[in-house]
């Protein structure tokens, strides 16, 4: 259980940090914009 845990937040760690290549800029402009906020939490009654 926790070896399958440290290899997802690896995985995860990886992706997220650019591991398979330099960002690259899109091309053009798609007229899209997304704004707003999200928040996460618990609630416990």
């Amino acid at each position: 259980m926790m070896r399958c845990l440290f290899v997802a937040l690896a995985c995860g760690c990886l992706a997220g940090c650019g591991a398979n290549g330099a960002p690259e800029r899109p091309q053009g402009a798609s007229g899209v914009s997304v704004t707003g906020y999200a928040t996460v939490g618990v609630v416990k009654n």
